[in-house]
């Protein structure tokens, strides 16, 4: 048997497995080492089984994923996101909408600190659900509102699935930063234009919040100066080149540590949670580079990416339709992988068409985020409306996808827009990295 047919089968089985619910890690370990012992040898494959972990484990690069969580978790145990809803509620009070558009815009700003889409859709249901039921929303547009704000934070800076593509892809994570930065604060006005369109339709049934003074404005304003803070300082100062990745998530995490103490939130019991919280989801997450590095090596021993390419070239389609075919793929994948699974299985395959045909890899890693982005929100997997919907029990499936379904308009209009004119992506990195 080729190893072509090896990698062909292996696929077969990787996908095989994730349909009957194993996890996205363990069948990627299993695929990886079995389909390399195939080819290779057990010899091979027990010596790539034992230097794998440890050669993962010291890499530098990978020490930024658990500071950039510990930043949100200690963040978001400090009280900040609670404190960040209220000031944006008080932005928008007395118009019509305001709480949806005070969720939409505590979503995009807890994001720039916690960086994870299912962190900011947990916290923004905890806190923001409540507040518009109380004003009249139906749970269809609120849960809506929540998980398309939610999937901002795999896009806004600091992205825990940009580091990943970084470290799989081989780019550096400041670039990827400063090419997310542009399409995502587009993708939060487009949401904005859906919201607006969706909380005037006469079918929601709001109570309008009494308007604020503008010195309750000035005041709400003043008081998101520690968002402010924290961003400016961890994801400015890669911007300007003050700091390395890692070093800004460790600076970041240290002033979200003493914000919390200087707002009297932050105990010890919370900061222990914190770090808890911080190591189960680390411990996850490089659980699953870590199967992920397995399998690639398995995937550049079956030749499947030269092959591809190959195969592609001999079409003598333009690099529109292979970019095309390759978004169709990944949005219909979406439907049934999780975000991360998604980057780490496909990546190691078509990174090398992409760049064959004449992409540029920066660029495709905020195009292949915004398409997990998609994945978020839709069915049947759906990682963001599963979260709320534990937080939200009472609420049925079917009214949750209904709620967020008009919002989907956004993420593809901005996909649409990234492929027809890529320097919404590049125009920023080209500008602070020449």
């Amino acid at each position: 048997m080729s190893v072509q047919a090896i990698g062909l089968a292996g696929m077969a089985a990787l996908l095989f497995l994730i349909f009957i619910r194993v996890p996205v890690a363990v069948a990627m370990g299993l695929v990886g080492a079995f389909g390399y012992a195939a080819i290779s040898g057990f010899d091979r494959a027990f010596i790539v089984l034992g230097s794998t972990p440890f050669e993962m484990g010291s890499a530098y690069a990978l020490s930024v994923v658990p500071l950039f969580v510990l930043m949100g978790a200690l963040a978001s145990s400090a009280g900040i996101s609670s404190q960040l809803f209220r000031a944006v509620r008080s932005l928008f009070s007395g118009r019509r909408g305001g709480p949806a558009y005070a969720t939409l815009g505590a979503s995009a700003a807890f994001g720039a600190v916690c960086g994870s889409s299912l962190a900011v859709a947990a916290t923004m249901a905890r806190i923001a659900l409540p507040e518009m039921r109380e004003a009249g929303y139906r749970d269809k547009l609120s849960s809506g509102v929540i998980a398309a704000g939610a999937s901002l934070g795999i896009l806004i800076p600091p992205s825990i699935i940009l580091v990943i593509y970084a470290i799989i892809a081989e780019q550096s994570v400041q670039r990827l930063f400063a090419a997310a930065l542009v399409p995502a604060v587009l993708l939060a006005l487009f949401y904005g234009l859906v919201l607006a369109w969706l909380v005037h339709r006469k079918d929601n049934h709001e109570t309008p919040m009494p308007g604020a003074g503008w010195g309750e404005r000035l005041r709400a304003l003043v008081s998101m100066w520690e968002i402010a803070l924290l961003f400016g300082v961890s994801i400015g100062g890669i911007y300007l080149g003050w700091f390395s990745p890692t070093e800004s998530a460790a600076v970041g995490s240290f002033g979200a540590f003493l914000l919390g103490l200087v707002r009297g939130r932050l105990t010890w019991k919370r900061v222990h949670e914190a770090v808890v919280e911080t190591v189960l989801i680390s411990s996850m997450l490089f659980l699953v580079v870590l199967c992920a590095f397995i399998f690639s090596y398995f995937v550049v021993l079956t030749e499947l990416p030269q092959t591809l390419v190959e195969w592609t070239r001999s079409l003598n389609a333009s690099p529109a339709v292979i970019m095309l075919i390759l978004i169709v793929f990944y949005i219909i994948m979406g439907c049934f992988l999780d975000g991360i699974g998604m980057v780490l299985i496909t990546v190691p395959v078509f990174f090398p068409l992409v760049v064959g045909a004449g992409f540029d890899p920066v660029w495709f890693g905020v195009l292949l985020v915004l398409v997990v982005e998609l994945g978020l929100v839709t069915p049947p997997v759906g990682m963001n409306i599963f979260v709320i919907r534990a937080q939200a029990p009472e609420i049925p499936l079917s009214v949750l996808y209904r709620g967020v379904f008009p919002f989907l308009i956004a993420p593809l209009a901005l996909l649409l827009l990234m492929v027809w004119w890529p320097d919404i992506a590049l125009w920023f990195p080209s500008l602070l990295y020449r």
